[in-house]
């Protein structure tokens, strides 16, 4: 796939864009972001992103407020914890509010509190090396827009209503968009929209339309 040089950036550059922030920091003994180093929020646990984490971004808008660089460090966190040889389950619950959504917008599935744990192993389970390619980020107030590719290699069985697809190793480029809605420093609600005929028919899952007009 044709990356889109300095506007496109790798989940594991979003690892790297975090890597070295103290999670834990305390607000106190970290410098000011303006001096190149990166301060923890209070209500989040983490850090701020500085100017030179910002510029390997792919954003729409680099002016943005410290609001919403905060948001961003949230969601990027999420996307690292998500990464197939980095998955936290519990950071990425955590990130959530008490009553946080993600909703798999095309099936239509919802998962809420302990729900939100499953959602990180099953895509794991399907693609041990599940990666997501950010390729253009919107950040407005608490609202973040994401344009990405989910990609990885297919070595865990799905599970479908016809039976097990066993893995066969194929490779998946799947075009992707997520919309974030923070409140606090919280994930509120995550849309995800994932491009689930792209990516079945790139795991080799064909579509029986023959049976599908047979049935009429």
């Amino acid at each position: 796939m044709k990356l889109l040089s300095r506007k496109s950036i790798t989940a594991a550059t979003a690892v790297a864009v975090l890597s070295g922030l103290s999670i834990a920091a305390v607000p106190s003994q970290a410098a000011s972001p303006a001096h190149g180093s990166a301060a923890a929020h209070s209500s989040t646990g983490v850090p701020d992103l500085t100017p030179s984490q910002l510029a390997k971004l792919p954003l729409t808008n680099r002016h943005l407020t410290r609001h919403e660089r905060q948001n961003l460090a949230v969601v990027l966190r999420d996307y690292q914890v998500a990464e197939g040889n980095s998955i936290d389950v519990k950071t990425f619950v955590d990130s959530f509010t008490k009553d946080g959504v993600f909703n798999d917008m095309v099936p239509g599935v919802a998962y809420r509190g302990k729900a939100l744990g499953d959602v990180l192993p099953y895509m794991a389970n399907l693609f041990p090396d599940v990666h997501r390619e950010l390729k253009k980020i919107t950040v407005n107030g608490d609202v973040i827009s994401i344009e990405l590719a989910i990609q990885g290699t297919f070595e865990g069985p799905l599970q479908s209503p016809a039976g097990t697809v066993k893995p066969n190793g194929a490779k998946i480029d799947v075009p992707t968009a997520d919309f974030w809605y923070l409140h606090d420093g919280k994930v509120e609600k995550f849309n995800c929209f994932v491009g689930y005929s792209t990516m079945y028919q790139q795991m080799g899952v064909n579509w029986d339309w023959a049976s599908a007009v047979d049935k009429h």
